[in-house]
């Protein structure tokens, strides 16, 4: 039972999250009047409140799931998502399970932006960190607003509430929600600062390179969250919905790829601004799409206008709400930047060949990559609001999309890095690449016979672009270090970071080919007893029975796994029964190795004592969510680069 001074727990939570709204709103109005005005000492409110605001909402977050882990389903969400028998891990992770706790998250997660920002910005000028904040301060009133006014988790069911919880959606009972939503969040609220040093770079007319630099590492560190979050919901899905897959273009996955895409080209497109002092009205524009790619992915999750696993919300006036956040948040920087774009001259000239063409192209490419699963993510939807009908739009045609746009981004990523900044010749960089071309070739189809007797085109043209990217990078680390490997350090963190992220897509693209075209599976009705053959594999059903979890019942299958007549793992599969919803859920037995995963799932019960199984073996699965850790580790170290700090406080001081 809940003591006295815990049943006032929620109340205090919903007091927070008014506080914090009062406190986004001061931190709105304070500082650009502040800075309309040259009053510093106004201008200083900025970093006082952001902190007051991202405190308020963090014990808002915290009573919310101290509600969940003391069973207090007199909170009604509490009551729709949790259950007495719920494990405690669980519990905390369900204050995210559903919409209007994740949207709390969400509001949190910018928050604690702000104070990042407020904390870690001291040496940027006052009258830019007030504007910052305080256009952070807007995102942060329109969301707080929408969770009290329409999504508010501590809502109550009195004077009768249930004895117990409905319980956690059981797809989400599992790790990877638990650490996936939060990471994801972080990346799209990230995105939040980038828009906001964009916008205040207009409005104070400082588009130059040290606002580029300002901005950098922030953008920065929300993309290593979003590539992050990105893997962890593929890879969660990949074991956790029981089928094998790890990316079905669902439109909700599409709604954390687009931003992904944008922000990449965002990164590339500061490196051209800050080094050279070019693309200032591109960089800001990626910046506004950037964000508003991260708010429309908040709307399609929440309005209920697709259906999808990761969907939360089937509410059209949540819907209305989000769209017109939207439509401010978009309109209103848009319009700033029609305003304010014209004014901005980018200053110095460069040659067809040089590096900035190489990322210019490299920006289009990323756009249109964009553009194409925006295109593929909202046309059916538009088609079924136009009446015309239901329209799907399958993975065929994102595959038929992305594919090419992908080869041309590899290949054009191997030559960018080794290009000169302002002008080179193609002789020049043929001179040193055309080494690179040929052992890229000639790996891709000495891998591909060995693999198969037959040549397998797909699977050359995908290992001849990542050979091509990995040895054209090893060719330039080569080249500036002049062969020393002991000179490679001194290079530079951020250098040193491009590189192991370019090496992080070429690994991903070889895990996407081998498993695309090398995975095999069949179906079989299996009883005890029985062995099966896939590959070089053999799958011996030994026994089934029933397991008894926490808050449910399994049905379990056990296989002993050899290959070559040798046994080498015990695999056991389950198909979960949830006591409080009735759910089944699937659970794959997964062996895993560097170089292949071995997958088993249950299908139904049949007579006789068999069931329906699924046998998948998958080579190079892991590398798909491996590159996408070298991508994050090359953005982490380019995040603590000291050259950044160094230049700032330079500038300060001049």
């Amino acid at each position: 039972m809940l003591n006295t001074a815990m049943l006032h727990l929620p109340e205090i939570g919903q007091f927070a999250l008014i506080l914090a709204f009062i406190m986004a709103v001061l931190q709105v109005i304070i500082p650009l009047f502040g800075v309309n005005r040259g009053q510093l000492w106004l201008m200083g409110y900025a970093r006082p409140l952001a902190v007051g605001q991202a405190l308020f909402l963090v014990i808002s977050l915290v009573l919310l799931a101290t509600s969940f882990v003391m069973d207090d389903f007199s909170v009604a969400y509490v009551a729709a998502n949790s259950n007495s028998l719920l494990p405690t891990p669980y519990k905390i992770s369900a204050v995210w399970g559903a919409h209007e706790g994740s949207l709390l998250l969400w509001v949190t997660m910018l928050g604690l932006w702000g104070v990042a920002v407020a904390l870690l910005s001291r040496s940027l000028p006052l009258d830019m960190v007030a504007r910052v904040l305080s256009i952070m301060g807007m995102v942060s009133v329109g969301f707080i607003l929408f969770t009290l006014e329409t999504s508010n988790p501590f809502a109550r069911i009195l004077p009768s509430p249930p004895q117990d919880g409905a319980d956690l959606n059981p797809l989400l009972q599992d790790f990877g929600l638990i650490v996936h939503p939060p990471t994801l969040y972080m990346g799209y609220v990230g995105l939040s600062v980038a828009f906001a040093f964009a916008l205040a770079a207009l409005m104070s007319g400082r588009l130059d390179a040290a606002w580029a630099r300002w901005s950098r590492p922030w953008t920065t560190a929300a993309w290593i969250f979003l590539t992050v979050g990105i893997a962890l919901g593929s890879w969660w899905a990949y074991y956790e919905l029981g089928w094998g897959g790890w990316w079905f273009w669902d439109p909700v996955e599409n709604a954390s790829l687009m931003p992904w895409l944008v922000a990449t080209a965002l990164l590339h497109s500061l490196a051209v601004t800050e080094k050279r002092g070019l693309f200032k009205s591109w960089t800001v524009l990626l910046a506004i799409f950037a964000f508003s790619l991260s708010l429309l992915g908040t709307f399609l999750v929440r309005s209920g206008v697709l259906t999808s696993v990761h969907a939360f919300a089937s509410d059209p006036e949540r819907g209305v709400f989000i769209l017109a956040l939207l439509g401010i948040c978009v309109g209103g920087s848009l319009l700033l930047y029609a305003l304010k774009a014209p004014t901005v001259a980018s200053v110095g000239r460069y040659e067809v060949v040089s590096r900035e063409t190489a990322l210019l192209v490299n920006n289009l490419l990323l756009v249109v990559m964009a553009l194409a699963v925006l295109t593929g993510t909202l046309y059916p939807l538009v088609y079924d609001f136009m009446g015309l009908g239901k329209l799907s739009v399958g993975a065929a045609w994102f595959n038929t999309m992305f594919v090419p746009l992908t080869v041309a981004l590899a290949l054009l990523m191997g030559v960018g890095a080794m290009t000169r900044w302002k002008s080179d010749r193609v002789s020049r960089l043929g001179g040193q690449l055309w080494i690179a071309g040929i052992l890229a070739i000639v790996f891709a189809i000495v891998v591909a016979l060995l693999l198969s007797e037959a040549v397998n085109g797909s699977v050359v043209l995908g290992l001849g672009i990542s050979f091509w990217l990995i040895f054209a990078t090893c060719a330039d680390v080569w080249k500036k270090s002049r062969g020393r490997l002991g000179k490679i350090p001194s290079l530079g963190v951020s250098y040193l970071g491009m590189v192991i992220a370019h090496v992080g897509v070429a690994v991903t693209i070889i895990g996407v080919t081998m498993v695309s075209n090398y995975s095999i599976d069949k179906s079989v009705r299996m009883v005890p007893g029985q062995v099966e053959t896939l590959g070089d594999y053999q799958f011996e059903f030994t026994e089934a029975g029933t397991i008894d979890g926490p808050n449910y019942t399994s049905q379990a299958t056990r296989f002993n796994l050899y290959k070559e007549g040798k046994k080498i793992e015990v695999l056991t599969a389950e198909k979960r029964r949830y006591h409080a919803r009735g759910s089944v859920m699937t659970e794959a037995a997964i062996d895993v190795t560097l170089f292949r995963d071995v997958y088993i799932s249950m299908g139904e019960a049949l007579e006789g004592d068999a069931w329906g199984m699924r046998l998948q073996v998958k080579p190079y699965m892991r590398w798909v969510w491996l590159g996408a850790i070298f991508m994050s580790l090359g953005g982490f170290m380019a995040v603590l680069d000291k050259r950044y700090r160094r230049r700032q406080k330079k500038e300060k001081l001049a």
